[in-house]
């Protein structure tokens, strides 16, 4: 069954609004990547790093062969958890000792990518670097223009891109599904410290590099810039002004990163988009929002949904559904093979991605590198939200409206 037979739509009732499970093909959800294991290096082995070196061992074509952090512990901790690993301190005695692997993975904080990414680039490596790419502009376009002179594949992690969810959301709002646009809205809610414990004042420092402003770009450029890629993403286009805000409301443990803060970004022909992300509250969690005249679609990492006007026009797609209640509107789930897992009483299992979203954006870049192909997400692509990301913390940390030069943008 082809894609577009996979877009099932529900035409809303005449009582109001309806929403609609998006589910992509199987092809999507579990990738085929063609050729041998790819060798591969992870650089820095922290929490995020950990997360990278369990989904990639889920990934048969994938092949982790040696992993580095200038942190003892944490390399020790990382070469527990295979057998055969290398591990080293630096990311200079990797690649030296280390020439015949062919890609690496970057995890080290933000504030550390450039020089690591700038001497991979040299060591003509394929590359996945995490997102935001840096904590300056002039480390991001430095980055930017390392990989454009780079005959390898360098993919970065805004995972959206490579989630099969929204590429399928994507699709409808490309076929003009939402017509005219009203709204964008976001949030990353979630009661959480955003500290890791340190033995001593030095390693306290290192750990919690994410509250110190002098390093970090706070909520706004950690966390905001990836779902702030959502829309650029779907768009194709970017705001031209941010304003933000931003306060300490309850982690006040001598960080000087806001925990709580709101933005307000806006596009040139007058499209705003709001964001609030919050590490004193919990509630709806993270999800981004993308509304027009005719639905709106919610788009949530592993779901999403679109909710219809009652005057939307009827689709006519053929809708295998379990009935859901949102709030004041009746809510439908649709899924991919539906009617193979109706007729086995197993609908429900169909809803949800299999896999998460990391997991997809590794998959997409082990498949790129192997393949030759380009990446769901391009340093040129992440360079731009990660322009836009910094100069929305700048907008929080100053509490005022940042310009945002399209012509800068352009030059990524």
């Amino acid at each position: 069954m082809s894609v577009p037979d996979r877009r099932q739509l529900l035409h809303a009732s005449a009582g109001g609004a309806a929403a609609l499970f998006l589910a992509p093909s199987f092809e999507l959800l579990h990738p085929t990547i063609l050729g041998a294991p790819l060798a591969i290096a992870v650089i820095g082995v922290g929490r995020q790093g950990r997360a990278i070196l369990g989904e990639l061992a889920t990934i048969p074509e994938a092949s982790v062969v040696a992993v580095c952090d200038s942190d003892d512990s944490r390399l020790q901790s990382a070469l527990r958890r295979a057998q055969g690993l290398r591990g080293y301190a630096s990311h200079a005695e990797l690649l030296a000792k280390e020439p015949s692997i062919a890609a690496v993975v970057i995890a080290t904080p933000t504030h550390l990518h450039k020089q690591i990414a700038l001497d991979c680039i040299a060591a003509g490596k394929h590359m996945f670097c995490e997102t935001p790419l840096a904590h300056t502009i002039e480390d991001t376009q430095a980055i930017a223009a390392a990989a454009k002179g780079s005959s390898k594949v360098f993919a970065a992690g805004y995972q959206a891109r490579s989630n099969p969810v929204y590429s399928l959301a994507r699709s409808f709002f490309k076929a003009g599904t939402l017509r005219q646009l009203s709204h964008l809205r976001a949030q990353d809610h979630k009661k959480t410290t955003w500290r890791t414990p340190g033995s001593t004042p030095e390693r306290d420092r290192e750990l919690n590099w994410h509250l110190d402003a002098e390093r970090s770009l706070g909520l706004a450029g950690e966390k905001g810039s990836h779902q702030l890629d959502v829309f650029h993403h779907f768009l194709g286009r970017h705001p031209v002004a941010v304003r933000g805000t931003g306060e300490i409301r309850l982690h006040k443990d001598g960080r000087t990163v806001a925990d709580t803060i709101l933005l307000e970004a806006r596009f040139e022909d007058g499209l705003r988009a709001s964001y609030s992300a919050t590490l004193c509250n919990s509630y709806e969690g993270r999800y981004e929002l993308i509304g027009g005249e005719m639905a709106l679609i919610k788009l949530g990492w592993t779901h999403g949904w679109m909710f219809k006007e009652a005057d939307a026009p009827t689709q006519g797609w053929e809708v295998y559904a379990n009935r859901q209640q949102y709030h004041n509107d009746s809510g439908i789930t649709l899924i991919a093979d539906a009617t193979k897992l109706a007729a086995q009483g197993k609908l429900t299992e169909g809803v949800g991605l299999p896999y998460t979203s990391l997991y997809y954006a590794l998959a997409d870049f082990v498949k790129s590198a192997s393949e030759g192909k380009a990446p769901a997400c391009s340093a040129s692509d992440a360079a731009r939200s990660t322009v836009v990301g910094i100069l929305a913390n700048q907008a929080v940390r100053s509490g005022s409206e940042v310009a945002i030069d399209p012509a800068l943008l352009e030059s990524l």
